[in-house]
């Protein structure tokens, strides 16, 4: 199969259960919902060393937002509720509870599992905190040096798909740098998906294992150009770079429609492959055929 130019491998993407929160994030100006952003989705590229994988899963407009000021959408997840819990209530805590004038709110409505986050960080107030109900929502007011953080009692969890991917590879690296830009770009609009790694593109994908057994993970050689002739390499022959990016979602359908965008805005002038990643099914618990997602109806 191909799109134009570009071959499109008859291979899958292996992903992976797991969980993830919803937060609503406000603030008086975009300056410092930028400030915020940055902070809480900092270091949170992949879970094989970070304690969530975090990005931006859309802006909010002040008719969006419960308390009417500009917000975004954060999706962050995590291998466990136990460990997302914690990766929440800290990332809260030192990141957005510290930033001048936020909010944090539950976007996830009602789920049948919830993640403590005001019920935990109302402690920070030493006693001067306030409860307040609204529609059966309760929220802690904490006392801070500019008024008070305005904080929803617990956000709802629930179980998502992370680790869908494709990887492109380009006859150079402006190529490549160009087109994975297109298809990081090409998915900003879509509801539901998160790309965590930087600018949604990983340059160091990843392979399970290491010749040092202190490692979990280590290089993708097969798809490093400087590895030719020395490992079981699967670039194209005409192949001078790859670059992956991985998609996490609240369920199969987001995923899927986004590696099919990702796909068509990637394919292009010497890009001559797009391929994806897996374990030979033998670890993740969802596969994306490349081929049946491109041929699957627009819905």
């Amino acid at each position: 199969m191909k799109i134009g130019s570009t071959e499109i491998e008859d291979t899958f993407a292996e992903a992976f259960k797991m969980y993830f929160v919803r937060l609503l994030i406000t603030a008086d100006d975009s300056f410092w919902l930028d400030a915020a952003i940055r902070e809480a989705t900092g270091y949170s590229a992949s879970v094989i060393a970070c304690d969530a994988e975090t990005g931006i899963e859309r802006f909010l407009t002040a008719e969006e937002t419960p308390d009417g000021r500009l917000g975004v959408a954060l999706l962050m997840f995590g291998s466990s509720v136990e460990s997302l819990t914690k990766a929440v209530i800290n990332r809260v805590g030192q990141c957005v509870m510290t930033c001048p004038s936020t909010a944090v709110f539950n976007g996830s409505g009602e789920t049948e599992q919830k993640v403590p986050l005001g019920k935990n960080l109302r402690f920070f107030g030493d006693g001067y905190q306030k409860s307040k109900q609204v529609d059966e929502i309760r929220f802690w007011r904490i006392p801070v040096m500019d008024g008070e953080f305005l904080v929803e009692e617990s956000v709802g969890v629930a179980a998502g798909v992370a680790g869908g991917n494709v990887i492109l590879q380009a006859t150079s690296k402006a190529v490549g740098l160009a087109a994975a830009r297109r298809g990081s770009e090409a998915l900003q609009q879509i509801p539901g998906i998160i790309t965590p790694f930087p600018g949604g593109v990983a340059r160091s994908g990843s392979k399970v294992g290491s010749k040092y057994k202190q490692l979990v993970a280590s290089t993708a050689d097969a798809y490093c150009p400087s590895l030719r002739g020395r490992v079981d390499c699967k670039l194209h022959v005409d192949a001078n770079c790859a670059y992956e990016i991985v998609v996490d979602g609240v369920d199969e359908a987001a995923v899927s429609l986004a590696m099919a965008t990702a796909m068509q805005a990637i394919a292009g002038e010497d890009v001559v492959r797009i391929t994806a990643g897996n374990y030979g099914g033998k670890l993740g618990k969802y596969h994306f055929h490349l081929h049946q997602l491109l041929e699957a109806p627009a819905e």
